[in-house]
């Protein structure tokens, strides 16, 4: 299944210029989602990262990806977490987060991520971020509901 920004948007509460995800190309519930994202010149942490040799940050790769395991994770329990009371999910921790090649301009980023496991309001993912198949990031990503 694919879905467009709009999609996104009902999933997640993210919105520009904080949304770091395009459109998910594949979703499997409970398992895993791959997304991407096309870094274009224009996006606004370029003008001072850094100035006449542009990179994007980790930390925006680390929430791209974080973005995505909250697209898999409403996607496949938003109904649970709606009965339950719950709101929303926060980021809780990265862990063992690599930056392997930098990521420019003009690059669109493949995110994959997976749901390893999930305790009552804790869920644990893993991620993986490409550009033209190449291993540019990855980490592990947990978050809480509240």
């Amino acid at each position: 299944m694919k879905l467009g920004t709009e999609q996104i948007k009902e999933l997640i509460p993210h919105r520009e210029p904080f949304l770091f995800l395009d459109s998910v190309l594949e979703i499997e519930k409970g398992r895993m989602v791959k997304a991407e994202k096309l870094f274009s010149p224009e996006e606004f942490f370029f003008r001072g990262h850094f100035p006449g040799n542009p990179v994007v940050p980790g930390v925006i790769l680390a929430e791209a990806m974080a973005q995505a395991g909250g697209v898999l994770f409403k996607y496949s329990f938003g109904k649970e977490v709606e009965e339950k009371g719950f709101d929303n999910a926060y980021l809780m921790g990265l862990d063992c987060c690599r930056f392997r090649t930098p990521v420019v301009p003009g690059n669109r980023v493949v995110l994959e991520v997976e749901l390893v496991r999930r305790r009552s309001r804790v869920m644990f993912f893993s991620a993986v971020a490409f550009v033209d198949g190449k291993k540019v990031a990855e980490g592990e990503i947990s978050a809480w509901l509240v």
